[in-house]
Formats: structure tokens, C-alpha cells, sequence
């Protein structure tokens, strides 16, 4: 690039590589990929002349290679990632726990020294699926703050013990938790709980278990698998709300499908993850 009027170097780099974040062209500087007409220069408040020639240099991008989750988007201010079931979204307590927030954690430090990652939402240990992080405090509780109005939608692939009577309809309940079990209950009351609002529409009926495609209109803990449960229809491999089969060896939910809009540019982002589960 070629400087057209005399500016501070990183005043001049915030100006020709917006909207990348500050963080990530002062980490440019930091990792000498600047050079000002041939010459390396790491000084954010060198100042460039009227016709210096900037450049900057090709690094090989850090990747992340795990078999506990795979990123499907990242840009200055998001993440997005597939996890697998039995990976907690983050720690719960005990030491060293591999979580995806720890992997997340990791990786963005390996690609920038002082990079952070905030956790936007969960998925339960054992729900594999789509699961959003932010890259910066700000971008973390502007969505944890306008969630409704920036999650457009949430789908979940599950398979459920027994048949349903519709192919699709509305479950309402409130939610209330024991302190004790730290397990979720259910009733179709306002019993003074968190009402719970799930959609569900069956897929395909066999061997004694529902394919159902399931959408959230809120999100309480263990909203789908305590709801399905309370209507006599458990997440097969849900031993915790009763379940007596288990055809996957593993609880039969998967986040498969979110709609958000960026917090930064509006635009309205589409991720998709394929349904672990046949029957």
C-alpha cells in the first residue's frame, strides 16, 4: 500500500484494514508482519511519510485440529464451533476438565498472545451440536442481552421413546430445579418456575422411537429433555429424566441448526450441522 498523507503507522493501519478488529492489527505489529518501504517495523506510533510503501507479510493462520469440536465460522468477533456430545461447553467444577471453552481458550492464544474467548450460551455435556462463542466482553453480553431478538432461530435433531399422537405441536410448561439433584421438573401450571415454550414436529416413527425435529421459542436448562419427559416421551440415552432405551449409546440430541444475526453487521448468518441419528 501506498501512504498518501503522513500518519502514525498504526493510526494509518486502524484507517486501510477496518473493520479487522485493533486487537488483531496491533497484533500484526507484534508479530513483525509489517515493513515500511522493506524494512520491519514493530513501533505503533512510527511515523509514515507521504509515499512509504506499507506491506504486510503472510503468516500461516494457527488451526485448530481436535477431536472434540471443529470451528464451522470465526471472524474478529465470533466463533461458531460443533461439538461433540460429552464435551462440557465449559468447566463445572472439577480440575483440568477438557472443555470446549478450554480448547477455544487455547487455540485463541496459540493464534494471538492475550487472545480471549467468552462463552454466549451452553449446550448440556452429553448434547452435541452448534455452539456460539464471542472473541470480546462486549460482543458476549450484547448478545447474551438480546438474545430473542439476535437468535432468530435454534433447531435441535432428537430422538424420543415412543410415538407421539400428532406429527407436530407446542409443549408449554414451567420449569422449576432442585438444589439438591440440581435435576429439572415440569408442569403445565405457573407454579411460579420459568415458563418453557418447545416445538416439535416428528420426522419418522420406527422400532418404538420418534425422529423429531425440535425448535426452541426459549431456552431454560434441560428445556427439551425435561419437557419431552414430562409428557411421557423421553430422549432416548436420557437416564437422568427417565429414558429406558439407549440405541446411540448416548443422549439422542443434537443442536442442528441456528440463525443469528452478526451483532456488528446485522447481517443475518445461517450455521448447519448434519443429525448424528437415524432410525
Amino acid at each position: 500500500m501506498t501512504v498518501k498523507e503522513n500518519s502514525p503507522l498504526l493510526e494509518y493501519l486502524y484507517s486501510v484494514l477496518a473493520p479487522q478488529s485493533r486487537t488483531g492489527i496491533k497484533a500484526l505489529l507484534r508479530h513483525s508482519r509489517i515493513s515500511v518501504n522493506g524494512q520491519t517495523v514493530t513501533a505503533f506510533d512510527y511515523q509514515l511519510k507521504t509515499g512509504d510503501k506499507v506491506e504486510i507479510s503472510a503468516a500461516a493462520p494457527a488451526t485448530l485440529e481436535n477431536r472434540n469440536l471443529k470451528i464451522i465460522y470465526e471472524d474478529d468477533w465470533l466463533t461458531v464451533i460443533d461439538k461433540r456430545a460429552g464435551l462440557p461447553s465449559i468447566a463445572t467444577g472439577r480440575e483440568k476438565e477438557i472443555t470446549a471453552y478450554s480448547i477455544l481458550f487455547d487455540y485463541m492464544r496459540s493464534k494471538t498472545p492475550g487472545g480471549r474467548i467468552f462463552i454466549v450460551h451452553r449446550l448440556d455435556r452429553d448434547t452435541s451440536g452448534l455452539l456460539v462463542f464471542a472473541k470480546d466482553e462486549r460482543t458476549k453480553l450484547f448478545l447474551q442481552e438480546n438474545w430473542d431478538e439476535y437468535v432468530t432461530k435454534r433447531l435441535y435433531t432428537g430422538v424420543c421413546e415412543g410415538y407421539f399422537g400428532q406429527d407436530s405441536g407446542k409443549i408449554v410448561s414451567w420449569l422449576t430445579e432442585n438444589p439438591k439433584s440440581m435435576k429439572m421438573s415440569a408442569v403445565p401450571y405457573d407454579n411460579g418456575g420459568k415458563k418453557a415454550i418447545t416445538h416439535y414436529q416428528v420426522l419418522k416413527r420406527s422400532k418404538g422411537l420418534s425422529l423429531m425435529e425440535i425448535e426452541l421459542e426459549t431456552g431454560r436448562k434441560n428445556q427439551i429433555r425435561v419437557q419431552l419427559a414430562s409428557i411421557g416421551h423421553p430422549i432416548a440415552g436420557d437416564r437422568k429424566y427417565g429414558a429406558s432405551t439407549n440405541p446411540f449409546g448416548r443422549l439422542a440430541l443434537h443442536a442442528s441448526a441456528l440463525s443469528l444475526r452478526h451483532p456488528r453487521t446485522g447481517k443475518l448468518m445461517e450455521f448447519h450441522s448434519p443429525s448424528p441419528f437415524s432410525i
